[in-house]
């Protein structure tokens, strides 16, 4: 099994991801290669290959129409990204985190899944950061 971080690590396959993202809020179903292509000005056949590697960490689910094939991001498989992450940003700012007020609309069932991931990993970090404090006596 590749290991996700070495998948995110290159930037063309995080602005794909980023891009995906975006189009999934639009409700759409799925987004072409070429749209690809030309939403990022990379060519054809980057796309393709990077297009590859995403499918194969299950970041990215494919739908086939005729010689078409749509694509749309797959959030599940970045859990272990946020798992990971998220002890960090507890670390750096405790519940002094900085607020982010970024006006959006309903979110799509992908983004809201992973909303939801983000913030049970985030109560979870918290519970055990208490827990320790408390074992400790302070």
């Amino acid at each position: 099994m590749t290991d996700i971080f070495d998948v995110i690590a290159d930037g063309t396959r995080r602005d794909i991801l980023q891009l995906l993202l975006r189009r999934s809020t639009d409700g759409d179903a799925g987004t072409s290669v070429t749209e690809i292509v030309a939403e990022l000005g990379v060519s054809q056949p980057t796309v393709s290959k990077h297009l590859k590697v995403l499918r194969e960490a299950s970041l990215v689910t494919v739908r086939e129409d005729g010689q078409r094939r749509f694509y749309s991001i797959e959030v599940a498989p970045l859990e272990a990204v946020d798992d990971w992450l998220v002890p960090f940003l507890v670390d750096a700012f405790g519940d002094q985190a900085p607020d982010i007020d970024i006006p959006v609309g309903p979110l799509p069932d992908g983004a809201a899944h992973a909303a939801e991931v983000v913030g049970r990993a985030a109560a979870s970090a918290k519970h055990v950061v208490a827990s320790a404090f408390k074992r400790l006596g302070t």
